[in-house]
């Protein structure tokens, strides 16, 4: 098809083929199983009658001390906690259009393809940017409990005065930091290339490969650090820390890395009832065709509940996921001393901040 025509245009057959262009960074995510499916968030989204919040259940873990067992001592029971999570539907939508003049001159120049392809990757680039966003805003937390995992998930070397950049020890140490003997469950992490740079240079970043249809090997854009796989991306956070008055030419970047375990966020694609939609316009400019493009998806943090507590319409901004008030720790619903949160050890996301 040469052009795009608004009354033959199959918005399902559309999804379809751009579905199946390769999304790097996300299945990267998905194969690190970083990001996983959780039904209870798809049921509850399902019918899509003007529900863009629910609360969803989390099941405590049994605990107490063991009993001494001698014929003597009565056996007392304890019941689990239940937990209670806020997750949202984030909700984005954009259009292209172009000019019917432009195909023309060009001799048909296969628009749906190219577009097709260029969709993909373009919404490829907005969940990292949401995923970035609600990660700004989880370690944006306030209050005593939840600064327990803004502090105990964050390694900052960055105000050593040595030592201040990634090295051979840093990722073990943070994710140790992070949850301790169940620091096996991280598998990847997201840096900036400064950083990843500085672990070429200690020989400590492995680069992946493929073989493309001809046959040949090559690099790709991913690598592995201590066993985790690694995504290189310059969107990643830096911050610039400007000179003092007192000391002319100390200035420095900080990067922000991320690290992520299985199961760090659960991801579900809920869903527009109308994905992709094709316009004509047949006056403006001799012709045109406008692409509109919907999406509504879930990214909800492991043990930690979006509140919506500043949220001005049905869908979060990118603003409003690094908003600091919309995100808790999950709690059992409790108030004051008797509220019981989730242990956020459990929880497979840290990060490293450093100076490269």
């Amino acid at each position: 098809m040469a052009k795009f025509d608004a009354k033959t245009f199959n918005d399902k057959a559309f999804g379809k083929y751009v579905d199946i262009v390769p999304k790097l960074k996300k299945n990267e995510l998905i194969k690190s199983k970083a990001l996983q499916p959780n039904s209870q968030i798809k049921d509850a989204f399902k019918a899509q009658t003007g529900v863009v919040y629910a609360i969803i259940p989390m099941f405590g873990r049994i605990d107490g001390d063991a009993l001494n067992y001698d014929g003597e001592t009565d056996i007392t029971a304890t019941s689990t906690t239940t937990y209670e999570r806020g997750v949202v539907v984030i909700g984005r939508s954009k259009a292209w259009v172009e000019k019917d003049f432009a195909e023309d001159v060009t001799g048909g120049a296969g628009f749906m393809s190219n577009v097709a392809r260029q969709v993909a990757e373009y919404w490829d680039e907005v969940d990292q940017d949401t995923l970035l966003a609600i990660l700004e805003g989880i370690f944006k937390m306030t209050g005593a409990n939840n600064l327990k995992f803004v502090n105990g998930h964050t390694y900052d070397i960055s105000e050593l005065d040595t030592g201040n950049v990634v090295g051979a020890a840093t990722l073990n140490s943070a994710i140790q930091k992070a949850s301790g003997d169940k620091k096996s469950k991280f598998t990847i992490a997201i840096m900036h290339s400064t950083v990843a740079t500085n672990l070429e240079n200690l020989k400590l970043l492995a680069y992946m490969t493929y073989t493309d249809s001809l046959g040949i090997e090559r690099q790709l854009q991913l690598a592995t650090w201590n066993g985790r796989a690694v995504l290189i991306d310059d969107g990643m956070p830096v911050e610039e820390v400007p000179e003092s008055a007192e000391d002319a030419g100390d200035g420095y970047f900080k990067y922000t890395t991320y690290v992520l375990g299985d199961g760090a966020f659960d991801h579900e694609d809920i869903g527009a009832e109308v994905p992709y939609a094709m316009v004509r316009d047949e006056k403006t400019a001799g012709g045109q065709t406008y692409l509109y493009s919907r999406q509504r998806k879930v990214f909800a943090p492991y043990g930690i509940s979006f509140t919506k507590s500043s949220m001005a319409t049905k869908s979060p901004t990118d603003a409003e996921l690094k908003n600091g008030a919309n995100w808790e720790l999950v709690h059992d619903g409790g108030t004051g001393n008797g509220r019981k949160y989730i242990d956020h050890k459990a929880i497979p996301i840290a990060r490293i901040v450093s100076r490269g």
